[in-house]
């Protein structure tokens, strides 16, 4: 039997740490998106366009940290269900605007009532998600380089 050093557990791994947990909010998130007919994917779609509406795919992509490939689908499901509205944009013949419909903003609503549930499920304050946020976006930043 081999007595070097050990390698960490799988509850010492950061890694399953954040897989573990995505996954519990992801499921967190699913009965309650599942009322409104959309993914968790097609919600941050939702959520980046109650931001801004207008945006382009390419931007969309680009602040869900997406390929503009995987980002088109979610949006054609979206417009099949009457959310958006996918137009030409007038700079680049190449690029969709996109545009959320009487139906995608009334969804706004819904929006902030299950980020209310969301926050209340977690148990943590707003301070303490603040900080969790802060750490997650700099382990992102330090990934990225």
């Amino acid at each position: 039997m081999t007595t070097g050093p050990r390698p960490p557990s799988l509850d010492e791994h950061l890694c399953f740490k954040l897989y573990s947990t995505s996954l519990k909010m992801t499921q967190l998130y699913k009965p309650m998106l599942a009322e409104l007919h959309l993914t968790y994917p097609q919600y941050l779609v939702m959520v980046v366009l109650w931001e801004e509406e207008g945006i382009g795919i390419k931007d969309l992509a680009a602040r869900l940290q997406q390929d503009p490939g995987s980002i088109t689908p979610l949006v054609k499901r979206l417009e099949a269900v009457g959310y958006v509205i996918r137009s030409r944009d007038a700079m680049d013949e190449r690029n969709r605007v996109l545009t959320l419909t009487e139906a995608g903003k009334a969804l706004r609503a819904d929006g902030v009532r299950i980020s209310k549930c969301i926050a209340e499920a977690s148990g943590i304050t707003a301070q303490e998600a603040e900080q969790i946020m802060s750490g997650m976006t700099k382990l992102s930043k330090n990934l990225d380089s």
